[in-house]
């Protein structure tokens, strides 16, 4: 079942059966690289698990990236509640396998996200979590229209919080 859809994507929820598409991603070390490590075939069902619990306790997560053209698989976007320096806020994440970076399915995707928490969720802001190396992930929120909210430190490692508020709330 379509989640949401945009002019080239659609987003729907993931399911088990996912797990080797969304491995090219979460397992790809390049793609994982502002993570601690590529996630193991067991991690990326786990992955999937508490995604699957997610919209049973919140009513969404990530979901799978679907490109209308070929009906092709490309990745995982959506909400996830994250607690980001002891508060916990909605915040739209993303992985797009490899071969479909650099085409603006993240930010076409993200958009996409930030407009449901907004008009569906009712979420009065929304937020983008990095490391502060992550420059393509920050790239993505500004052009969601996202400013800078914070920069604090965690593990040693300098970390962004962006957010996004909901003009009409």
């Amino acid at each position: 079942m379509k989640i949401i859809e945009t002019d080239r994507l659609y987003l729907r929820e993931l399911v088990l059966d996912d797990k080797n598409e969304l491995s090219k991603v979460l397992s790809d070390p390049e793609s994982m690289q502002y993570y601690p490590e590529p996630f193991n075939k067991e991690r990326v069902e786990n992955w999937i698990r508490w995604n699957i619990n997610n919209y049973k306790k919140f009513n969404h997560g990530l979901w799978t990236v679907i490109l209308k053209d070929g009906e092709k698989f490309i990745g995982d976007c959506g909400i996830t509640m994250q607690t980001i320096d002891n508060e916990t806020v909605p915040e739209i994440g993303f992985h797009i396998i490899k071969e479909f970076w650099n085409k603006g399915y993240a930010t076409e995707a993200a958009i996409a996200c930030k407009n449901y928490a907004f008009e569906v969720l009712n979420y009065p802001r929304i937020f983008s979590y990095t490391t502060i190396t992550n420059v393509p992930s920050q790239k993505v929120a500004q052009k969601m229209g996202m400013d800078t909210y914070k920069i604090f430190e965690n593990n040693g490692e300098q970390h962004i919080v962006q957010v996004a508020f909901n003009r009409k709330a």
